[in-house]
């Protein structure tokens, strides 16, 4: 999600809300590009942070602080003189622009009352943190831009400011149909890139909803649209923006498997199918959403090279898996051998020395069958060669069987690591992962290493009828969870035919309703390799039914009768115990 002019809208409105008329108090520079100023009104004091990196320009308040170091830099230095104790007047935001202008008074050393903007520009590798006086002109920037890395405008000390031009967007605020449809007429380009490209402030995705909720495709040229469909997408991009001019947000931060995968301060409709959670301010989204980003960033990274031998491992395992099925496939003609010997046992006596086939009657299925024939050996010896080829291709077959059994016990052992490593939430999650690893022995355990202490939990989720449901993380996880958590009337669910988690639902001896069996087995179907299917076939049944299998792999149990249900992959409504 871009850090678009909604969002800065938003936050605009949260800040005037909560730190207008307040007072900067203390000033500081963790970051070459970053900015951590704390804000005291009447009643509560704030942190509010400002940051111009390139890749992740930000602007949010947030309780969590930094450390500075011990030389402030000269722009730190520069707002310390003029701003320290400056009070916060006005906090706007021009047009949808993704800029917001802190509007400050002070005294100077002389006691006269001064007046200065702090303006922060959240515009990608162009964002910048930049400090004027009343009249426009440029005190300092965080970022100096002179003319050879910018022919638009330059930020340096004693520069006039001013906003750049935006490639002739139309402000939102103020677009009505003439101008809206104006700017979709004869465009060549799809649609959704036209009104994101038409107007500042919408980000792709904002225009991607406005498509969704006018019900059009958002692939068709802007300019084939009819004027019914004209009308319709006006119609919802009025009520959207109407929305924003009323303050009308809700801030929120949409998931997919867990895993944040968009923010907005506006409902997004056209993702109704995943898990939306609402937040009381912009702030929160802002700082939950890109640390818990950061936070999957970093557990994929840690997990890269569990992945590799668990990937490695499952190619080499799949490969010997298929060859395996086709040397099991050529042992299918083992009966046909069968049949040669007990026909050329019946019926030898006919077959003249010399012969190279002998044709007969297969008294199995009344059918003329020709047999190949040795002609230097006699008729009994070639029954005697086919019994021998018989017997040692079903020696064969049932080593095979044994074999691929084996084969696929491992492949669906590693699917299930792999399962594991896609649900792990942190690096508690590794350590156990690892752990079943070296116990398994697929990675060698060094004599140094300490044995693991376990002290990751299982995921905790509430019905809606109250019932507690644990969601076992890996393998060593659900083991615990079903054979020493779980008791006898406690409810046990798992996808019929694909790895994944364990779930178990606390009865506490009472009689389970039917939502909450519908919950816990989507539960057990969202936390499996079947997530991405429409409906995974889930079985249920009483724990005191499972049992473990002796010397078999963390996790796998067996059961003789369950019930099953076909369920979708939907934790949406689900509360969770974090």
């Amino acid at each position: 999600m871009a850090f678009d002019g909604l969002t800065v809208a938003a936050l605009t409105a949260e800040l005037n809300n909560k730190i207008l008329n307040g007072r900067f108090l203390k000033i500081a520079q963790p970051e070459a590009d970053e900015l951590l100023i704390s804000v005291k009104n009447i009643k509560d004091q704030y942190k509010l942070l400002l940051s111009a990196d390139a890749s992740l320009p930000l602007a949010y308040i947030t309780q969590t602080g930094k450390t500075s170091p011990l030389t402030a830099p000269n722009f730190c230095m520069l707002l310390r003189k003029h701003i320290n104790n400056a009070k916060v007047t006005a906090i706007t935001q021009p047009g949808l622009e993704r800029i917001i202008t802190f509007h400050l008074e002070h005294y100077n050393e002389m006691g006269d009352l001064c007046y200065k903007k702090l303006i922060i520009e959240l515009m990608g590798k162009h964002s910048n943190i930049i400090f004027v006086d009343d009249n426009d002109k440029i005190l300092d920037g965080i970022k100096h831009v002179n003319g050879l890395m910018s022919s638009v405008r330059e930020v340096l000390p004693g520069r006039e400011y001013f906003i750049p031009d935006t490639m002739n967007k139309s402000n939102p605020l103020e677009a009505d149909y003439d101008i809206f449809s104006k700017h979709m007429a004869d465009n060549g380009t799809k649609l959704s890139k036209a009104i994101y490209t038409s107007f500042t402030g919408i980000s792709p995705i904002i225009a991607e909803e406005i498509c969704y909720r006018a019900s059009i495709d958002s692939d068709i040229p802007a300019g084939a649209l009819t004027f019914e469909q004209l009308k319709r997408l006006y119609d919802e991009f009025s009520k959207l923006i109407s929305q924003i001019k009323n303050g009308n947000y809700t801030p929120n931060i949409i998931y997919e498997n867990d895993v944040p995968k968009e923010f907005s301060p506006v409902i997004l409709t056209l993702y109704s199918d995943l898990k939306t959670e609402i937040f009381e301010s912009m702030s929160e989204v802002l700082e939950r959403y890109y640390s818990e980003k950061n936070l999957y960033t970093r557990i994929r990274q840690r997990s890269t090279d569990l992945r590799k031998i668990v990937s490695g491992t499952l190619e080499r395992d799949y490969k010997k898996y298929d060859l395996q099925l086709i040397q099991l496939k050529d042992t299918e003609k083992k009966e046909k051998y069968k049949i040669y010997g007990e026909l050329l046992t019946t019926y030898g006596y006919n077959i003249l020395p010399g012969e190279k086939t002998f044709t007969t009657i297969n008294y199995y299925d009344n059918t003329e069958i020709t047999i190949p024939l040795d002609e230097t050996i006699s008729p009994i010896e070639n029954a005697k060669k086919y019994y021998d080829k018989y017997n040692k291709l079903k020696r064969t077959a049932t080593a095979l069987l044994n074999i691929i059994k084996e084969t696929k016990d491992e492949i669906d052992h590693l699917e299930s690591i792999s399962n594991a490593l896609d649900i792990a939430t942190s690096e508690d999650d590794l350590k156990e992962i690892k752990e079943e690893l070296v116990l398994s022995g697929y990675i060698k355990k060094k004599s140094s290493e300490k044995k693991v202490k376990y002290v990751s939990k299982p995921f905790h989720y509430i019905s809606s009828d109250g019932f507690h449901m644990y969601v076992g993380k890996n393998n060593l996880q659900n083991e615990e969870l079903t054979f020493k958590f779980a008791t006898g009337n406690d409810w046990w669910f798992h996808s019929k035919t694909f790895p994944g988690s364990h779930v178990i639902v606390k009865s506490e001896n009472k009689e389970l309703p039917d939502r909450t069996f519908e919950e816990a087995a989507s539960l057990a179907a969202y936390y499996s390799k079947g997530n991405t299917q429409d409906k995974v076939e889930i079985d249920y049944i009483e724990r005191k039914h499972v049992k473990k299998v002796p010397g078999a792999k963390p996790g796998f149990v067996i059961y003789h009768t369950n019930y099953s249900m076909a369920i979708a992959p939907k934790i949406n409504n689900l509360k969770q115990i974090v």
